[in-house]
C-alpha cells in the first residue's frame, strides 16, 4: 500500500505515520525507488495494533513496542497484557505515566516542516494536562474520527468509574482540549468536536435508565432540567440527567433552548422538587426567567408550592442570584438534588 492509502485506511495522517517511522521505527518493509514508501501486509498489521494501542490510551512508545512485540512474535509480559486490554489501570501506576499530552495527532498545515527544517511552534497535541489515562486515548481515537473506539472508550469508563466520575475527569477535559484545540487552529477540528459530542450524548443517553416507577402520594415531584431560551449545549445536562436517574431520581429532561412559556406551563403541571436552568452563555443567562421559574406556585389555595431553582452552568457567573443554587460541579448538583429530594419525599427515593 501507499503511505496516503494506509493514512486513510487507518484514520491517521500520512505525516503521522512519517512520524512513527522516525520515532518508533514503523516504517515500512519497502521503499520503491529507495525514496517511495510501500507497505506490506505485516508493516499493515503492526500499525493497526499501533492504532488500537493508542486508541486504548498506551502512549505511543508503549504501544509501538509492543505492535513490533506482537509481529516478531516475542512479546514481554507488559506488552502482551496491553494487547489483551488488561494494562494496569491508572490508579495502579506511577504518576510519571500519566502523561500530560497526547503526541501523535494529524498536524496542521502549520506543523508541516519549513525550508530550514523547523517546526512551527503550533504543535499538533491536544492541550491535556494532568489528565487520566483514558482521555489520552479518547483524545487519539477522537482526532482520528474513529468512532467505534471513541464510543468503546466512553462505553468503558462509565462502567469503571460511574457516570460521575467519567463525566467530569474524562469527559469534559478531552472536550475542553478538543475546543481548545479548535479555537487555536482556524476550526480545523471542529468535525472531531462534534463526533465526540454526539458519541457522548449517545452513551449518556444509553446508560439513562427510564424509570418506570410511579411516584408514592405525597412525593415531590420530579427534577425539571432545560437550557434557557436560546440555549443549545444540553450535554452537562444531559449528564447530570442521567447520574440523577442513575441514583433513583425522578426526572424530567426538556433539552435545549425551552421557550419561557412552555418551561412555566411544564412546571405547573409537574409541580417539580427543584428546576434546573442551564446557560452556557451569559447573552442566554436571564435572571428574570430564572426569578419568575422560582416564583411559580401550584397546588390548593393556603398548601401552594414552588420550586427550588438550580443555576448551573457559566453563564450565570457573577450575578446574583439570591434564593438559588448555583453547584460549582456535577458532583454539587447531584448532592444538592438529592438532599431537596429527599428531605421532600415520605420515604426513601423509589
Amino acid at each position: 500500500m501507499t503511505t496516503g492509502g494506509l493514512a486513510r485506511r487507518l484514520g491517521v495522517s500520512p505525516t503521522t505515520l512519517r512520524s512513527w517511522d522516525r520515532r518508533y521505527g514503523l516504517g515500512p518493509a519497502v521503499r520503491a525507488d529507495g525514496r517511495h514508501r510501500r507497505w506490506t501486509p505485516q508493516d499493515v498489521a503492526v500499525l493497526e495494533a499501533m492504532c488500537r494501542l493508542t486508541s486504548a490510551g498506551v502512549p505511543p512508545a508503549e504501544a509501538a513496542r509492543a505492535a513490533r512485540e506482537a509481529a516478531t512474535g516475542t512479546v514481554s509480559v507488559e506488552g502482551r497484557a496491553m494487547q489483551d486490554g488488561t494494562r494496569p489501570a491508572p490508579a495502579d501506576r506511577s504518576p510519571d505515566d500519566r502523561a500530560p499530552v497526547p503526541e501523535d495527532l494529524p498536524p496542521t498545515a502549520d506543523d508541516r516542516p519549513s525550508g530550514s527544517g523547523r517546526r512551527s511552534q503550533a504543535a499538533a497535541t491536544l492541550p491535556l494536562g494532568d489528565v487520566r489515562q483514558e482521555c489520552r486515548g479518547l483524545a487519539r481515537a477522537a482526532v482520528r474520527l474513529d468512532a467505534p473506539a471513541v464510543d468503546g472508550q466512553l462505553t468503558s469508563a462509565v462502567r469503571r468509574y460511574g457516570l460521575a466520575v467519567a463525566w467530569e475527569e474524562v469527559m469534559v477535559p478531552t472536550l475542553h482540549a478538543v475546543g481548545r484545540k479548535w479555537a487555536s487552529s482556524g476550526d480545523r477540528y471542529v468535525e472531531v468536536e462534534h463526533m465526540l459530542s454526539w458519541h457522548i450524548s449517545t452513551v449518556l443517553r444509553r446508560v439513562t435508565p427510564v424509570s418506570r416507577t410511579a411516584l408514592p402520594d405525597g412525593a415531590p415531584g420530579p427534577v425539571v432540567l432545560a437550557c434557557v431560551p436560546g440555549e443549545q449545549h444540553t450535554l452537562p445536562l444531559e449528564a447530570l440527567n442521567a447520574a440523577l436517574t442513575e441514583h433513583g431520581m425522578p426526572t424530567r429532561m426538556f433539552g435545549a433552548a425551552v421557550p419561557a412559556e412552555a418551561l412555566t406551563a411544564a412546571v405547573r403541571r409537574l409541580g417539580p422538587a427543584a428546576v434546573v436552568l442551564w446557560a452556557q452563555a451569559r447573552s442566554t443567562a436571564s435572571l428574570p426567567l430564572a426569578r419568575h421559574v422560582a416564583a411559580t406556585q401550584w397546588g390548593v389555595r393556603g398548601a401552594r408550592r414552588h420550586p427550588t431553582v438550580v443555576l448551573g452552568g457559566p453563564g450565570w457567573a457573577g450575578r446574583s442570584a439570591q434564593g438559588m443554587l448555583r453547584p460549582p460541579s456535577l458532583n454539587e448538583a447531584l448532592s444538592v438534588l438529592t438532599a431537596r429530594w429527599e428531605s421532600a419525599a415520605p420515604g426513601p427515593v423509589g
